[in-house]
């Protein structure tokens, strides 16, 4: 085991809190993967996550003094990476509303397609949608939040967050479809 994952979590929060750099850096080491996977999912690629997740941690260091160690941290540091991710993507969201209509064909779905992917595929599908379908496919289906909630995040109606996720999981089914008759 290496000596950062050693150090109790309630102690490393409680050194960050006191300002140890030292600390921040062991927290930072032992959650960046955590924070880096949530970040592939809402970045277009590995830089732009990389970015968000830096940016998170930042707020994180800068805000720790607010966090109730009565709950978990991992779901704290989550809602924080999310939030970046978000904040980062909405300037170019405003720009991406609006997608065709003629993407969202009903496709029928293949359930063995999804046995032949491995993460990396899925990413890669993932990172074909448009930012905005994405991020609500993400926010809706992954991190368990609401059409209202969605609407409220990224100040869109409730409707329109419907509409973008079913887009987004027309795109998905379409590149699943494509993708499991390139295996054939």
């Amino acid at each position: 085991m290496r000596a950062h994952n050693s150090i109790a979590e309630i102690e490393l929060i409680q050194q960050c809190k006191d300002g140890s750099l030292k600390y921040q850096e062991l927290l930072y080491k032992r959650f960046y993967g955590y924070a880096m996977g949530i970040g592939l999912r809402y970045s277009t690629n590995r830089d732009d996550a990389q970015e968000v997740v830096n940016d998170a941690f930042i707020k994180v260091f800068n805000t720790i003094n607010t966090y109730n160690t009565d709950r978990p941290f991992k779901a704290w540091l989550r809602r924080i990476v999310i939030n970046t991710s978000i904040d980062r993507r909405r300037k170019d969201l405003k720009f991406q509303l609006h997608t065709d209509i003629d993407d969202a064909v009903h496709i029928g779905h293949n359930t063995t397609a999804v046995e032949l992917l491995n993460a990396e595929d899925i990413l890669k599908m993932m990172n074909m949608l448009p930012a905005i379908q994405r991020t609500i496919f993400n926010m809706y289906e992954i991190d368990g939040y609401n059409h209202d909630e969605i609407a409220d995040i990224l100040s869109i109606p409730a409707s329109s967050s419907r509409v973008y996720l079913s887009r987004a999981k027309e795109k998905l089914r379409k590149a699943l479809t494509t993708e499991s008759q390139n295996h054939e």
